[in-house]
């Protein structure tokens, strides 16, 4: 079934497509958001939580501002990072080094750490150091602007400057 053809059927909400669209899409973003929920079973229930906003939410889903697979990594970080912020995690439990999220790169042994099942190994790896840092605070760690300048030492006004060259380079690399 092509991507197309299981769009149509998501929105006219046929649930023989259910099924299909969870065994397309479910391995990696449970490593998405595994990465950010180091408990298995959270980590599970934002998944079901998920699949859940996509199907109930698929009208949203704009095919000309961006691919369907983007949306869907986009639902899953935030669902994620809803989870993380529910839980009242604090920045020692988030404070993971950032060298972690490249290490995680390297390591292809892991499920959870496959990272590359989600199409962006190549580009992080491009990246600059302090680019590869910030996107890690902000994108996979939950952390606000705010808290992830903080955490940096950086002025925030500063910080969302870099933050948005880092996106800019990341545009660039993946030719959005």
């Amino acid at each position: 079934m092509s991507q197309e053809e299981l769009l149509v059927l998501i929105r006219k909400k046929d649930q023989r497509v259910f099924t299909h669209l969870y065994d397309m899409y479910s391995k990696s973003l449970f490593s998405v958001i595994h990465v950010l929920i180091k408990n298995q079973e959270e980590a599970e229930d934002v998944l079901q939580e998920v699949f859940v906003k996509i199907w109930k939410n698929i009208d949203y889903y704009n095919e000309s501002k961006g691919r369907f697979y983007t949306w869907v990594l986009n639902i899953t970080r935030n669902a994620s990072i809803d989870k993380l912020r529910s839980k009242n995690f604090n920045n020692s439990q988030q404070n993971l080094f950032s060298d972690n999220f490249v290490n995680m790169l390297d390591d292809s042994n892991k499920l959870t750490n496959k990272i590359d099942t989600i199409g962006i190994q190549e580009f992080i790896k491009k990246l600059k150091p302090k680019c590869i840092e910030i996107i890690d605070l902000l994108f996979f760690k939950g952390y606000t602007q705010q808290e992830a300048s903080e955490e940096l030492a950086i002025p925030l006004g500063t910080f969302k400057t870099q933050n948005r060259n880092c996106i800019n380079d990341l545009r660039n690399y993946l030719k959005i």
